[in-house]
């Protein structure tokens, strides 16, 4: 694997920022609802209030969709974040809520896309969780067992039988679920929503959230909202706001890379028909997808967390030549591939691996924390919470990640010592396969 010549870039690598820039808010405004937060959940929010006749305002500290609603994989996939053996035991009456929760959020985000008319390169291929070691093969054939009884459209099979490339051995195919480019997504989302009777502003980092008999009042730098009932779809940046809950999320930085454009006919030799995505049953998985020019985007390996300020930044180069080095190993025939580019973002990891939601306040409202699966289920989140705001009660999908107390547990992973460890475990195991 090549790995010089790459672009770092501090934006996604699937499309071109947007160049209609919403200005930011200054004065005073009344409203409704006020979201804050215009990734995936917070534009899905806003925009099934609106339909509803609700008055909406929804508040963003950047551009809308430019977060890591458009810096992710483009995997849409209908299975838990979390692993299905630990989910299953620990949480046994609420599992197979969990695993529907997961495979509707794709149906949704599919009609949506068909909805609003969104271009997005979709594939419908599925996704595979698939096994690179014998390990992990036991593993995969475990947990398809335990989501086949909990209600998941899924199966294990050979990697031959799936179309996976030679390096796979197996996995379990999730039917539900494929491929698309997630910047196409997002900014279609971002169209829809600036064309809706949301009162969008971007660039409007917001201060505060005080909530009070009258409503609540959310602090922006130069004004104010004063609203009914406040919904935050903040993910990754949640720790921002003093009312959020205390460990609701951890931000985790998740980098990306792109291969230069490959032969058709060296894609085709490497075994991988199905063109379903993939990702490991690493600890820290390996994920890997083809596009439709002609590339290998691959991701995660390694992630890393932050105390400071979640800024734009670019990928640590030592990740990306860890990420080359991953993708020469599952990949050996296209060694000589060089990588084109690499970007990144912050994804939220929630204690426990789940999507959350449920009222941080009076009258102040959370849908957060989809660990790396937000792309079919934070639209699909927040559109169930914004039925509740606007009058509905608690559907049975959002039932199954409603907390009715915002308290939350340290998260035993989500800090640098243990995931350093998660990476030497996922080495030591690779080595170990390969004898």
């Amino acid at each position: 694997m090549i790995t010089t010549g790459i672009t770092y870039a501090s934006f996604t690598g699937w499309v071109d920022p947007p160049t209609d820039v919403v200005p930011a808010l200054e004065g005073e405004l009344t409203c409704d609802v006020a979201v804050v937060g215009g990734g995936l959940g917070g534009m899905a929010a806003a925009l099934r209030l609106a339909e509803r006749g609700a008055d909406v305002v929804l508040l963003e500290a950047g551009v809308c969709g430019c977060g890591a609603a458009s810096r992710n994989a483009g995997q849409l996939t209908g299975a838990p974040a979390g692993d299905p053996q630990i989910l299953s035991a620990t949480q046994p009456r609420r599992f197979p809520g969990i695993v529907r929760f997961a495979e509707e959020a794709v149906h949704f985000t599919e009609k949506m896309m068909r909805e609003i008319g969104i271009d997005c390169d979709y594939e419908p291929t599925g996704n595979v969780a698939a096994a690179v070691t014998r390990g992990q093969l036991r593993k995969a054939r475990r947990n398809a067992r335990i989501l086949r009884k909990a209600g998941a459209d899924a199966e294990f099979a050979d990697g031959r039988a799936l179309g996976l490339p030679e390096g796979f051995l197996g996995g379990i195919h999730e039917r539900v679920g494929g491929m698309l480019n997630p910047g196409k997504f997002a900014l279609g989302l971002r169209r829809a929503l600036l064309a809706s009777g949301v009162r969008v502003f971007e660039h409007t980092p917001v201060r505060a959230v005080e909530p009070g008999d009258a409503g609540v009042v959310v602090g922006v730098p130069r004004g104010r909202v004063r609203a009914e009932r406040v919904l935050l779809a903040t993910n990754a940046h949640s720790r921002d706001l003093a009312i959020a809950p205390r460990r609701l999320a951890t931000p985790i930085w998740v980098s990306m890379a792109e291969t230069e454009p490959i032969d058709p006919v060296r894609l085709e030799a490497t075994g991988w028909t199905s063109r379903a995505g993939i990702a490991t049953q690493h600890n820290l998985m390996q994920s890997y997808r083809l596009t439709p020019r002609d590339t290998i985007a691959f991701a995660v390996r390694r992630i890393q967390t932050s105390r400071g300020a979640l800024g734009a930044r670019e990928p640590d180069a030592s990740v990306v030549a860890d990420l080359g080095r991953g993708f020469h190993d599952r990949f050996p025939s296209l060694r000589d591939v060089a990588i084109r580019r690499a970007w990144g973002g912050w994804i939220a990891m929630t204690p426990s691996w789940l999507p959350v939601a449920g009222e941080a306040a009076k009258n102040v409202f959370y849908a957060v924390g989809c660990n790396g699966h937000g792309l079919a289920q934070a639209p699909y989140l927040g559109t169930l919470l914004a039925d509740r705001l606007a009058g509905g009660g608690l559907h049975g999908d959002l039932g199954a990640v409603w907390r009715e107390r915002p308290r939350f547990a340290p998260s035993p992973v989500a800090n640098a010592p243990a995931l350093r460890a998660a990476w030497a475990l996922d080495r030591l195991s690779d080595r170990m396969g390969t004898r």
